[in-house]
């Protein structure tokens, strides 16, 4: 397979790309759903020892989901550079250590988007938190303990792929 064109079909708050696939004989027709690059972190608080995750509003569920600490990746920026800024502007905290747990594509079949997902340790709150204002952001803290968290059932995939990362590793 192999693509031969692609026409963007709309320009939004994110886009939509329509391609057309050559697969031997056939041409066809697939629009791919483009919002760009992601991080997330599972943030753990070394001095309360606690994980603290967002509880916030999200459009594709109409709901509120408790998941982790995540946004998108500003033009060039690193990956690291942006969880360090989001993790910062959603819950207040400078990063003291950061790893890298995985990049996911999590629906690669329509789109392009892929995050990163890190593990963040912190011990200080530096700034208050909450998400940004210009960005219409209420986004609440969420805090568990390692017990807690285990036991925990999350839909966000982001999410239940880093608490399986904790699960695994501990």
């Amino acid at each position: 397979m192999r693509i031969t064109s692609r026409q963007i079909a709309y320009d939004g708050h994110y886009k939509l790309s329509q391609l057309q696939v050559q697969d031997g004989d056939d041409l066809l027709k697939r629009e791919r759903f483009e919002p760009g690059t992601a991080v997330a972190a599972l943030v753990w608080n070394t001095t309360t020892r606690r994980y603290i995750l967002t509880r916030q509003y999200r459009i594709g569920p109409e709901s509120e989901l408790v998941e982790l600490a995540a946004g998108m990746v500003d033009g060039d920026e690193a990956p690291e550079m942006a969880v360090r800024r989001e993790v910062q502007e959603e819950l207040g905290y400078d990063i003291d250590h950061l790893e890298q747990i995985a990049r996911i594509y999590p629906s690669p079949g329509t789109s392009a988007e892929v995050i990163t997902v890190f593990y963040a340790e912190v011990s200080h709150q530096s700034g208050q938190g909450g998400g940004l204002a210009e960005e219409s952001e209420k986004i609440e803290p969420v805090l568990y303990s390692p017990e807690e968290l285990a036991e925990a059932v999350f839909e966000d995939a982001k999410t239940i792929i880093a608490a399986q990362w904790v699960r695994l590793r501990k």
